[in-house]
């Protein structure tokens, strides 16, 4: 894949108290390069939730091209690829970013699902910054990532 037409891809998790936090990283690195030497930086932020329970924000940020090529070729093993192309004009905010919720559970069993858990941002390039030029970049690139399968 040539040009990557995205900034950067944010993940983010939450880690609950009734949560196994290695289980829960483990779920985030299926969508991080798998660097065996250097392994990729997760940044960790405890919270408080509302009863006063301990809440780990667990996130990464991935800006480096190849790194950002590694976190779509995952995507592409979505079942639901086609229909996630589809969706793309809901999926891109006004400020050019792209959303998706993934499971969390999927994840850490090496599946990529939509679902609940696992939190993806990317900042879609787009010159002008208009959202409809950001979803037809999207668009591409998604489609390039489907075609290579």
């Amino acid at each position: 894949m040539p040009q990557i037409p995205l900034h950067y891809v944010d993940l983010r998790t939450f880690c609950y108290a009734t949560e196994d936090e290695k289980r829960v990283e483990g779920a985030l690195r299926t969508f991080l390069p798998d660097r065996d030497d250097d392994p990729f930086e997760i940044e960790r932020v405890e919270s408080e939730g509302h009863y006063g329970d301990r809440i780990l924000v667990l996130s990464a940020r991935v800006e480096n091209a190849d790194d950002v090529r590694y976190v779509l070729s995952r995507l592409a093993d979505l079942e639901s690829f086609d229909d996630l192309i589809d969706e793309l004009d809901e999926r891109v905010t006004e400020n050019t970013e792209l959303f998706l919720r993934l499971d969390k559970q999927a994840a850490f069993e090496g599946d990529v699902r939509l679902g609940d858990g696992i939190t993806f941002r990317g900042k879609v390039e787009a010159y002008p910054a208009k959202k409809e030029k950001a979803v037809e970049n999207a668009e591409e690139v998604l489609e390039r990532l489907r075609d290579e399968d």
